[in-house]
């Protein structure tokens, strides 16, 4: 079940798993845990198994309900066994976005379409790294249920 871990930002934990999602720096790291602690429009929920944090997502939703995903990270050791996906269906469910999207690299983007994204590349955005726009059009909740 996913929680709301905002409130966590400084726990050890909470930065491990954020900095699988980023480029591994610790200037960068600092500074993304700041922007989420600073910013009301910024929210992180957590994915928690036998009371250990394993995945987490940080994400904005806008006046139109486009959800972006800014975040997204499963532990090493509970990778492949459906929590990414999982963390975006519970999101979903919580906050019912229109539209989901989210920027990844090719490591990720396999990912994205295996779980029914839309990908298109934007081509090579930073010097050797092609960069992929993820989009998810989330059905009304009345078709969902049908």
């Amino acid at each position: 079940m996913l929680i709301d871990i905002k409130s966590r930002l400084d726990q050890p934990e909470v930065a491990e798993l954020l900095e699988y999602s980023i480029f591994p720096d610790p200037v960068r790291l600092a500074q993304t845990l700041d922007d989420y602690k600073r910013s009301e429009e910024l929210e992180m929920y957590g994915y928690e198994k036998d009371e250990k944090l394993i995945g987490l997502v940080g994400f904005r939703i806008d006046p139109e309900r486009v959800m972006e995903l800014r975040h997204i990270a499963v532990q090493p050791d509970y990778r492949g066994q459906g929590y990414g996906r999982g963390q975006i269906l519970e999101l979903i469910h919580l906050k019912s976005p229109a539209e989901i999207v989210a920027e990844t690299d090719e490591d990720a983007v396999d990912f994205y379409r295996n779980i029914g994204f839309e990908v298109v590349s934007l081509g090579e955005k930073y010097p050797g790294a092609e960069r992929f726009r993820c989009t998810y059009e989330v059905e009304p909740e009345e078709e969902r249920e049908a």
